[in-house]
């Protein structure tokens, strides 16, 4: 009996720091937001309880565009890095000649800090002296310079390439890892049974890669909805707002308008559509694990 008293106060000694560290860097900081959002608080010295006010304040047509257009961003971003990496893996997990010289090629977004890489695109999408205005012109392709950070059409997909420059390498040595740990064995078999690229790839490659997809996927969708860099020195979320998503206005309430209870309100809808997805997600994963296809 005493020998299991003290392997349990051994393991208990041992995940106290785990323990710690969640409860101060992870769990008090999400209790404090919660209680926060139902407050008044400001930079005023007075602080009032509101109950469900913030919330109220938060479901309006205004917010409504808002939500929409963050998960149209997130979308769109997370789907084009995504197919962008599987089709790189590919073709950097293929025997072609200069394999070595293209991985290394695909490092330079991932290496170079955010913010450089975030100002070299707002350069080039300047419709004064960028690049991207000027090849346009160049090819007979626009009459006049094209601002497109200055037009929310333009704008809204000017940060999503630019968030699927950065993304797309991390999600093409991923999956190209998952590619790597196939068994050779079973091109192998393939094809010397006759089978061709295209078959071993639609019936070996994707069905073993479905899971690293699916956590990659999760990875880079909750990285992008909570993306506040790109959009913030891009264009500050405008616009007119047309590139404001929940976590800019999060900000621009909060830290901006000083108005830290609506601010906080805003925090917990984002962290529970976040718990939403990593619910389904893990869901997902379980009953791919199990077998189970239903």
């Amino acid at each position: 009996m005493n020998v299991q008293r003290s392997n349990l106060i051994f393991a208990w000694i041992l995940l106290f720091p785990a323990v710690l560290y969640v409860a101060v860097i992870v769990a008090y900081p999400l209790v404090d937001t919660f209680i926060l959002s139902f407050t008044d608080a400001s930079l005023k010295k007075v602080t009032n309880w509101v109950g469900w006010v913030n919330y109220q304040k938060i479901f309006n047509a205004t917010f409504a565009e808002v939500i929409i257009r963050t998960f149209i961003w997130t979308f769109f971003s997370v789907s084009i890095k995504m197919i962008i990496g599987v089709f790189g893996a590919t073709m950097l997990n293929s025997a072609v000649p200069g394999r070595a010289l293209f991985r290394v090629l695909t490092m330079p977004p991932w290496i170079v800090p955010m913010a450089i890489g975030i100002f070299m695109w707002g350069w080039m999408y300047n419709g004064q002296f960028g690049m991207i205005s000027g090849m346009l012109q160049r090819f007979g392709l626009a009459d006049a310079p094209v601002a497109f950070l200055a037009q929310g059409s333009t704008a809204f997909w000017a940060t999503i390439i630019t968030d699927v420059w950065i993304g797309v390498p991390m999600v093409t040595l991923y999956m190209l890892a998952a590619m790597q740990a196939i068994p050779q064995d079973l091109y192998e078999a393939a094809w010397t049974d006759g089978a061709g690229r295209l078959y071993r790839f639609r019936r070996i490659t994707m069905p073993l890669i479905v899971p690293s997809m699916i956590t990659m996927s999760m990875l880079s969708l909750i990285s992008t909805f909570n993306s506040f860099d790109i959009i913030w020195i891009l264009t500050r979320g405008g616009p007119s707002g047309e590139t404001t998503t929940m976590i800019i206005d999060t900000y621009k309430t909060a830290i901006g308008s000083n108005k830290y209870g609506e601010g906080a309100a805003r925090a917990v809808l984002i962290c529970i559509f976040l718990s939403i997805f990593c619910v389904c997600y893990f869901r997902l994963t379980s009953r791919l694990s199990s077998g189970d296809k239903r």
